[in-house]
């Protein structure tokens, strides 16, 4: 029977840096949010950015660059899935769909995915990608 992963939890720092007021640490995030956070980042993340990991990473950002159309759409969710699938191992990924939004020229993707080690629902992220220069 093949080993299962357990976890108490995943904790991770806030993005916007604030301050506990009580005793002046950074404000942290867990579980569900967490592991939310390192996904959407995963994804966000340009192959080869990463100093001592040059293959962490997907291609999104220069599927980007292409014409809005079916294939391009299948590009970006074929790397989506690859990058999570590859880099993050407390996640089972569901579904991803990748729909085009033409009014802003963007892609608008919502994965479906399990964590394992913890209780809890099947989590649902929603983000959009878009040019940025």
């Amino acid at each position: 029977m093949p080993l299962e992963r357990v976890s108490q939890s995943f904790k991770d720092i806030s993005l916007s840096f604030a301050k506990n007021p009580l005793n002046r640490d950074l404000i942290g995030i867990t579980n569900e949010a967490s592991i939310s956070r390192a996904v959407q980042n995963l994804v966000l993340t340009q192959r080869g950015e990463r100093f001592f990991n040059q293959n962490l990473g997907s291609d999104v950002s220069a599927s980007l660059f292409e014409n809005l159309d079916l294939i391009t759409a299948a590009a970006v969710k074929s790397s989506v899935e690859n990058v999570i699938k590859s880099y993050e191992p407390r996640v089972n990924l569901i579904e991803v769909d990748v729909n085009i939004n033409e009014e802003d020229n963007s892609y608008e993707v919502r994965m479906l995915y399990d964590i394992i080690g913890i209780e809890a629902q099947p989590q649902q992220l929603d983000f959009a990608l878009q040019q940025t220069r």
